[in-house]
C-alpha cells in the first residue's frame, strides 16, 4: 500500500499536466464537432430540425434520425421528369385548379393525390405520407413544412368541417410543393414533335370558362379576390410570395 502510494506520488508533474491537456484537447474536440454538425443540420433542415428535436425528445437521436434521412435520400434515383410527363402534370394541375371553382374540397383531395403522383415519378417512394414528408425535408425543407400543413388540411376535412379559405391555403401549400417539383425537366428526352413546337402555357389546356356575374352560381368560390371566372385557370394567391410588380 504504501508503496503504490509512493510511486504515485514520485510521477514527474508533467506527465499530469499532459493527462489533463490531453482530455481537455479532446472534450474541445468533440464539442467542436458537435456542435458544426448541429450547425449543419440546421443549416441544411431548418425548421424541420427544431420539429424533430421536439418529436423525439432528444437532440443527439434528432441528429441522428436527419443523418439518416440524408443517407437514404442520397441513395433514391431521383431524376428530373420527362418531357411528356412534365406536360401531364401540368394538364392535371390546371385541371386541379379548375374544380376548386366549383369543388374546394374535391380540388385538395386531387390535388394531394396529383403531388404523391408527381413524386413517385421524380423517383420518391411514396409508401406512406411520412416517408414523402421526411425524405422531401433533405432538399426541400421549406415546401416541405408547407406540404405537411396542406396534407393535415386534407386529412382534417375526412373528420371536421373546415372552411373555404382553409382549403385555399392547402391549395396554396400544395402549390408551393407543385412549383419546386416540376420545374426540373429533362428537355432531352423531347421527341422531334416536341422540339419543333413552343412549350404549351399552364392554361392552354382548359376551355375557355366565361361565367357571367348574374349566372354565377351562389355556391361558386374563387380562389383568391373574388370575381368572374376568368377564361384561364384561377390563379391562387400565395401570401408567402412577393406580390408580383
Amino acid at each position: 500500500m504504501n508503496e503504490r502510494y509512493v510511486a504515485v506520488n514520485t510521477v514527474n508533474p508533467l506527465v499530469w499536466v499532459i493527462i489533463a491537456a490531453a482530455v481537455i484537447a479532446a472534450l474541445a474536440i468533440w464539442y467542436f464537432i458537435s456542435r458544426n454538425r448541429t450547425k449543419r443540420l440546421r443549416d441544411r433542415f431548418g425548421d424541420e430540425y427544431d420539429r424533430t428535436v421536439e418529436t423525439t425528445g432528444n437532440t443527439g437521436k434528432a441528429e441522428h434520425e436527419l443523418e439518416e434521412r440524408q443517407r437514404r435520400v442520397a441513395a433514391l434515383d431521383i431524376r428530373p421528369l420527362t418531357v411528356a410527363e412534365h406536360e401531364r402534370f401540368v394538364h392535371e394541375w390546371t385541371e386541379v385548379k379548375s374544380i376548386f371553382v366549383n369543388s374546394p374540397a374535391e380540388a385538395v383531395l386531387h390535388a394531394d393525390r396529383t403531388i404523391g403522383a408527381l413524386m413517385k415519378a421524380r423517383g420518391f417512394p411514396v409508401a406512406d405520407f411520412d416517408q414523402r414528408h421526411a425524405d422531401l425535408t433533405v432538399d426541400h425543407p421549406e415546401v416541405a413544412r408547407r406540404y405537411r400543413e396542406g396534407h393535415d388540411i386534407a386529412v382534417r376535412q375526412g373528420r371536421d368541417d373546415v372552411s373555404t379559405e382553409d382549403l385555399r391555403q392547402a391549395m396554396i401549400h400544395y402549390e408551393a410543393l407543385y412549383d419546386e417539383l416540376i420545374r426540373d425537366v429533362d428537355h432531352a428526352t423531347a421527341t422531334v414533335k416536341d422540339r419543333a413546337q413552343p412549350a404549351p402555357r399552364r392554361d392552354e389546356h382548359v376551355e375557355d370558362r366565361v361565367v357571367e356575374e348574374e349566372e354565377r352560381p351562389s355556391n361558386v368560390h374563387s380562389i383568391g379576390n373574388a370575381g368572374t371566372v376568368t377564361t384561364t385557370a384561377p390563379t391562387i394567391r400565395d401570401p408567402h410570395r412577393e406580390p408580383a410588380e
